[in-house]
């Protein structure tokens, strides 16, 4: 299925995106979708809008591969990062997983999702067939972004939960659907998102209609 891209740009310019889209949000929303397309899985348009709000969320609205704390290095994160473990900010973190391993990799959060931790760069790279693991930095390659997205939201390699247990025929859970991602965090805000990008979503077929 292809979705109508003057309409969707027009659309999610108005909401979520406040009146306003830059290049690089355009290119980012356009590489999600052509991936999507590509990929055409059977969980639908919903389950669609619900990565598009993933990506929107978690990357502070502009669907580029950022990393964590949106430093413009890994250094810098990793500094952000550290400042604030020291201060007792992160008291949910046991394991400070920023920290340069032996082979002066860092495991800090990058990506159009952000992928934390060793395993779960392991455990994309089985997913994706990229090894993350040897270059841990490529997860800020938007295609490689994009694939870590939307395979993990639909194999569920996050937490467990996966697209197609929110999405699909006769269902659409878009406040429980952050389960993919991180629990009730912020929930009902992806969730307000999520809607705006399903009603900006109209295939082809029904343009030529």
């Amino acid at each position: 299925m292809g979705y109508e891209r003057s309409y969707f740009f027009d659309r999610v310019r108005r909401n979520p995106f406040s009146g306003r889209l830059a290049s690089g949000q355009v290119a980012g929303l356009a590489a999600v979708l052509d991936a999507w397309e590509a990929r055409n899985p059977i969980e639908g348009p919903a389950a669609l809008a619900y990565v598009l709000a993933t990506a929107f969320h978690e990357t502070a609205a502009t669907i580029q591969p950022v990393r964590e704390t949106l430093a413009k290095s890994d250094q810098l994160a990793v500094v952000r990062l550290e400042s604030a473990y020291s201060s007792g900010r992160l008291r949910t973190v046991k394991t400070p997983y920023w920290r340069y391993d032996a082979d002066g990799r860092t495991w800090l959060g990058r990506g159009l999702v952000q992928l934390t931790h060793r395993r779960n760069y392991q455990k994309m790279s089985e997913l994706t067939g990229i090894d993350l693991v040897a270059a841990p930095a490529r997860a800020m390659e938007m295609d490689v972004a994009v694939k870590i997205l939307i395979e993990g939201m639909l194999a569920g390699s996050f937490t467990g939960r996966k697209l197609g247990d929110y999405f699909g025929p006769g269902k659409a859970d878009w406040v429980g659907a952050r389960r993919i991602i991180n629990g009730n965090d912020r929930a009902a805000l992806v969730a307000g998102y999520a809607k705006a990008f399903a009603a900006a979503l109209r295939d082809d077929a029904a343009m030529a209609a």
